[in-house]
């Protein structure tokens, strides 16, 4: 008699194909589905009963940043407590490696200021075990983690150490310099690195403000990069293009020419504004046009509001570049507290106006895009209720409107929700368009960044919440939203070994309580190196989340098994078989 590890059984199938559900049973043995059907007669070591609930892939998020939290951490959360099974880093063209240790320090800088990491938690939490990209891979295929990891190559590191200091400055690089990042690239694609990451965004500075090493590097220096994945047939391109501050037209031109001259994928950031013209439709209009002539070019798009959030024990609130309150932010939220609770600190607080500084920061007073933040969490919030609104209804300032939400009646632990773009015209008609265009591809949770300001990884149980089973208006299909999640992102980075439920798929699987499931508010853990603190969110409704064949959350609560692993390059998807085993 045949028999499996893991046999899930009565459970509605949503397979990832985005085919209509299905009720049956799932067996899994080792790391391997081994068969899906009506009804499995064979032995299992356990028995998941899914009667009532709803099997799918394991979510696949192409857009993080636990370059760092991968190497020194073994839970990936909060991406792995919303169903997520494999994660990418490396996005945006920053990361650790390749690093010689005289550039430690700067590629630190890098991440702090792009990313929101601090710099002490990262110099504490790195132990730098690598120089090369194959050795950074390495390092993280030693530690032992709860979720999967793949990795772009990311541009700055990698110009800095081919070129150095003339790399760190951004002078042009040379033919030579070419060259040289030409065989490193080749080098990592061929130790498992997944494709190559780079960012043209005039916001991603430093924190002391510089521009990172790949800011405006030209097309010729890219696509010199680029040839290593032509010539080895490996790797997706990963793109952040500098819109709003530039065209689509002139920004997709250089993504098109890159994409033409080696033949690979290419995906990139894609969004909207909260107001003006439309421009989002250019993209895609651009798009289109490039996919019909051949190219696979993949808009990446998160199903939210791209949300900051603010509060005092934060690092970004409408108030947290004032003279006055830059003298108190290094104290703990309780040493605050009495300054933030005088009259006078408050008055003299509300009546400054704010220094120049990283650009994140500088977001903090978008007065009508800023919203209260509470009890259970609202990503679709009336624009009546924005700071702007309430002051003019009040006949008082946003300043002091934000204010005393901040400060929550006393304890200043109050958050406020800043929707920094997804909020068109403070409608999500835009989303749904994005959303439902056949070339756009969902991600950007960008877990593993900007701890203690915005917590998006949390985007897959919005989804399957919001978008299929609450919203009043157009909704998607849970089979639409369930490809979203898992085929179709991991189609796009070239891992086609999982994202789908059938015999010969990598084992990775939720089981999930579709009436039940909710999205908590956000919570300040201090868990990262040096006490240093990150939001988290939880979830309810994961009865189970499977990684490689093994349980590693229960009833939305970790079982403390790490199966996961570093996945090397491009995985292909298994040959079709009806079964691999009898029934």
């Amino acid at each position: 008699m045949a028999r499996c590890d893991i046999l899930i059984r009565g459970g509605t199938i949503v397979d990832g194909s985005g085919n209509e559900p299905f009720t049956g049973d799932l067996a899994i043995t080792g790391d391997t589905i081994t068969w899906m059907g009506d009804a499995y007669q064979g032995e299992a070591g356990e028995v998941i009963d899914a009667a009532g609930l709803t099997v799918t892939p394991g979510f696949v998020d192409i857009h993080t940043h636990y370059d760092g939290q991968a190497a020194w951490s073994d839970e990936l959360s909060p991406s792995s407590s919303h169903g997520v099974t494999t994660v990418v880093t490396g996005n945006c063209g920053v990361g650790f490696a390749p690093c010689r240790a005289e550039d430690h320090e700067r590629l630190i800088r890098v991440m702090e200021g792009v990313e929101d990491i601090p710099g002490v938690v990262m110099a504490e939490g790195l132990d730098w075990a690598w120089e090369t990209f194959p050795e950074y891979l390495d390092a993280l295929a030693a530690r032992p983690r709860d979720i999967d990891v793949a990795a772009l190559l990311p541009h700055s590191p990698l110009r800095v150490y081919a070129m150095g200091e003339r790399g760190a400055n951004r002078e042009p690089a040379t033919p030579d310099d070419m060259d040289r990042m030409y065989d490193l690239t080749r080098e990592a694609l061929d130790a498992g690195a997944i494709g190559f990451a780079t960012s043209r965004l005039l916001i991603h500075r430093t924190k002391a403000g510089e521009n990172i090493p790949s800011f405006a590097a030209d097309d010729a220096e890219l696509k010199a990069i680029a040839a290593a994945m032509r010539d080895t047939g490996k790797g997706v391109l990963q793109m952040v293009l500098d819109s709003p501050f530039q065209s689509w037209n002139d920004e997709l031109a250089h993504l098109i020419a890159i994409t033409e001259s080696c033949g690979r994928p290419a995906t990139f950031t894609l969004g909207t504004s909260n107001h003006g013209e439309p421009v989002f439709r250019d993209a895609l209009r651009i798009v289109e046009e490039a996919n019909a002539r051949g190219l696979s070019i993949a808009p990446q798009i998160l199903p939210r509001p791209v949300g900051m959030i603010g509060g005092f024990d934060l690092s970004t609130h409408p108030f947290c570049l004032c003279p006055s309150y830059i003298a108190i932010a290094g104290l703990p939220l309780d040493e605050q507290l009495p300054h933030l609770r005088d009259p006078e600190f408050r008055a003299t607080l509300i009546a400054e106006q704010p220094q120049e500084n990283h650009s994140l920061a500088m977001m903090t007073r978008n007065w009508d895009w800023i919203f209260p933040f509470a009890g259970e969490p609202n990503y679709e919030p009336p624009v009546e209720t924005s700071m702007g609104a309430q002051a003019r209804a009040q006949g008082r300032t946003p300043e002091e409107v934000a204010y005393d939400l901040l400060m929550n009646g006393g304890d200043g632990r109050g958050m406020l929700y800043n929707a920094l773009g997804n909020y068109y015209q403070g409608k999500f008609d835009a989303l749904y368009e994005l959303m439902t265009h056949p070339d756009t591809v969902m991600g950007l949770g960008d877990g593993g960044a900007h701890y203690a300001a915005i917590c998006d990884a949390s985007y897959p149980t919005f989804l399957l919440t919001y978008w299929v089973r609450d919203r009043d208006g157009p909704r998607l299909t849970l089979p639409h939203a369930v490809r979203a999640l898992t085929s179709r992102p991991a189609a796009t980075v070239g891992l086609e070994d999982r994202g789908l439920l059938a015999p010969g798929y990598k084992a990775d699987v939720n089981v999930i309580d579709p009436a039940g499931m909710k999205l908590h508010l956000p919570v300040i853990r201090r868990d990262l190196p040096t006490g240093g603190r990150r939001l988290d969110q939880a979830a309810t409704g994961y009865v189970a989340t499977i990684c490689s064949g093994t349980v590693i959350r229960r009833d939305d609560q970790p079982t403390g098994a790490r199966p996961g692993r570093v996945v090397r390059g491009n995985q292909a998807a298994p040959q079709p078989s009806a079964a691999l085993e009898p029934a």
